[in-house]
């Protein structure tokens, strides 16, 4: 797995990048930065994550660069093998308007 992107930019930065303005871009950009630094932290490489959780290899490929947002089961299984909680957080809005 390369580290750095084409253009030299950690892949981090292009998938903030690329997610900056999308709706709820920022909610799964900062899953898709906690699901690689975790696994990066567990020495797992995506191919092992997709096998302890059920997925395949180009699913974790595609939530780590932001390609797709990842279903709520495939995200419970990511964070079961990654020995984490998910928790999503619902909270009414500040302008109070109800929509």
């Amino acid at each position: 797995m390369r580290s750095r992107s084409t253009s030299g930019r950690p892949p981090l930065d292009k998938l903030r990048r690329r997610l900056a303005h999308a709706d709820q871009g920022w909610f799964f950009a900062a899953i898709a930065e906690q699901v690689a630094e975790r696994r990066a932290a567990l020495g797992l490489s995506q191919q092992q994550l997709a096998e302890l959780c059920g997925t395949t290899q180009s699913a974790i490929a595609r939530l780590e660069s932001g390609g797709r947002p990842p279903r709520i089961d495939t995200l419970l299984g990511i964070a079961a093998a990654l020995d984490c909680e998910l928790l999503v957080e619902l909270k009414p809005r500040e302008d109070g308007d109800g929509r």
